[in-house]
């Protein structure tokens, strides 16, 4: 039981790293241009959710878009109003991940491994940038394999099934349980490929998944809420609106759990693939429910939170 504990430990190690490898071979082939872009394109709500969407796809962290912008707006570079879109949109695109990590390329990411790491020791600054990418993905795939192989025999254990029931048992347990993972290991995407996992070995069921998945969007909101620590009130207002926009869209879900996770299972066969869509369809409904409303939230964010240099 050691071993497989160690052995999890180190995968789950080895899937963050990956993570980190590959968000950073992005982001070494956007950063310069990151500021610019969100700047420039986030000029109307929809606009600001699409670009939001895609920057976050392409770097895969949104509380890193969600930080970037916060940083925007406090160097005057953004207007509050206009960051919103990014927020909305950097939600819809953190669900890319979890629905890649639903299809089996473990065979595919050892070809892809080699190739990576053949490029990002011997290519040129572009290519050793795609290639850290890559690398940065097959080792995601490889570790979420070993992780979901050494999570097996631990699932079977008494103690991990009781513990499990105790967090599974309550809807707002898992919420909880899922926003604490967030806020410790920093991502959203860990916590919710933890939950898939975890259901894919038969061990959590899928209604308590959900809700875990639930309560990592609202942990993810503690990265821009430390990064306006300081900062000016528009910057502030951005945190609060993250904060506002995940912690309600799981509260207005978390009692329609039920109908929810029976929704998902009629949609897909396989649990992880149920959380993953479950992951999807809440931050897109989330999103689609408040961009016809995206002013009027603006403005309740600002009288929250007013910015007294222009009282």
């Amino acid at each position: 039981m050691f071993w497989n504990l160690a052995t999890a430990a180190a995968a789950l190690f080895v899937f963050i790293g990956g993570l980190q490898v590959m968000r950073a071979g992005l982001e070494a082939m956007v950063d310069s241009r990151l500021p610019d872009l969100l700047h420039r394109l986030a000029r109307t709500p929809g606009r600001g959710i699409l670009t939001g969407t895609v920057i976050t796809a392409l770097v895969q962290s949104s509380a890193a878009i969600t930080a970037a912008t916060v940083g925007l707006v406090a160097g005057g570079s953004l207007a509050f109003q206009d960051a919103l879109g990014i927020v909305l949109g950097a939600n819809v695109g953190s669900t890319i991940t979890p629905q890649l990590l639903t299809l089996d390329l473990t065979a595919a990411a050892v070809v892809t491994l080699a190739i990576g790491t053949a490029g990002w020791m011997s290519g040129g600054p572009r290519v050793r940038q795609m290639s850290r990418a890559l690398t940065g993905f097959s080792c995601v795939f490889i570790a979420l394999h070993v992780l979901e192989l050494a999570l097996q025999p631990v699932a079977k254990t008494v103690w991990f099934q009781a513990w499990l029931q105790g967090a599974a048992g309550n809807p707002v347990s898992a919420l909880l349980t899922g926003c604490l993972a967030s806020v410790i290991v920093q991502s959203s995407t860990v916590t919710t490929v933890i939950a898939m996992t975890l259901a894919a070995d038969g061990v959590l069921p899928v209604p308590a998944g959900i809700a875990i998945v639930f309560g990592a969007n609202v942990g993810t909101c503690v990265t821009s809420v430390i990064a306006s620590i300081g900062q000016i009130r528009p910057a502030q207002q951005v945190a609060l609106a993250h904060v506002l926009l995940n912690a309600g869209g799981a509260l207005a879900f978390l009692p329609l759990l039920g109908p929810y996770s029976r929704l998902m299972a009629a949609l897909a066969g396989s649990p992880a693939q149920q959380i993953a869509n479950a992951h999807t369809v809440f931050n897109v409904l989330c999103t689609l429910l408040v961009w016809p409303m995206a002013h009027p939230f603006a403005r309740l964010v600002e009288r929250l939170l007013p910015d007294h240099r222009h009282a």
